[in-house]
């Protein structure tokens, strides 16, 4: 499947941008890109996308390597679909993956971050690398002051773009779908067990041509049963 490659190439931008900021900031360092609205702010996530916690870190990243199978799978399953839906599936895989090998290899990599036990290096341990710094809003809502400025990476970003896309492209998948259905309940009155076999295929009967009968074919005049006048009792005497 051609759309893997653009799998391929988000894992390979996002573990390279992430090995870049871990060899050149330092943990908590933010440099501005587009003043405070835009900044790398290199942080470490030990949960989902833009720091969301859900259980603890084993069960988290078990938990993503089992959902990023199953996107391969669904992938491999609807090579049929249109060309935008099967592309925002391989977002989604490629953010998926990218963030799958941070939490697997770089507990032994890079060793793990809070709140595990200081010193360890585990496999499954690991923490995301976020970088990628949005301060959207800070304000105060219901009288609690609330800041808004998530921090992800470009899997994050792509795993957005994905869902988005297939948003976009659900209807038309859909309709690919359903012309798909039909189309092969319209191939299924060929299978073997719908098929008509040839001893019972009506022959169509030759056409019947009639001719006149010939002479020869009529069938002769039965003999008379009264005898053939005599020609001398009608002369006179």
């Amino acid at each position: 499947m051609r759309v893997l490659w653009a799998t391929f190439l988000i894992v390979v931008a996002d573990q390279i941008t992430k090995l870049v900021v871990q060899a050149n900031m330092t943990y908590g360092d933010s440099i501005p890109v587009i003043g405070e609205f835009f900044r790398f702010t290199y942080t470490e996530n030990p949960g989902m996308a833009f720091g969301l916690t859900v259980g603890s870190k084993l069960f988290l990243t078990l938990f993503s390597v089992a959902a990023t199978i199953l996107i391969f799978v669904y992938l491999r399953h609807v090579r049929w679909a249109p060309l935008g839906y099967r592309l925002a599936l391989a977002f989604v895989l490629g953010g998926a993956l990218g963030n799958v090998i941070d939490r697997v290899f770089y507990g032994v990599a890079f060793g793990e971050c809070p709140p595990s036990p200081e010193g360890m290096s585990r496999l499954f341990y690991g923490c995301v690398v976020d970088f990628i710094h949005f301060d959207i809003w800070r304000g105060e809502v219901f009288g609690r002051y609330i800041a808004l400025f998530p921090i992800g990476n470009i899997a994050d970003l792509m795993i957005i773009a994905g869902v988005v896309l297939i948003l976009v492209t659900q209807g038309t998948f859909h309709e690919v779908g359903q012309a798909r259905e039909l189309a092969l309940q319209g191939a299924a009155s060929g299978t073997p067990g719908s098929e008509t076999t040839a001893s019972e295929v009506p022959t169509p009967s030759a056409p019947v041509v009639t001719t006149a009968p010939s002479e020869a074919d009529m069938p002769a005049e039965p003999p008379s049963a009264d005898p053939p006048p005599d020609p001398e009792a009608d002369k006179p005497a």
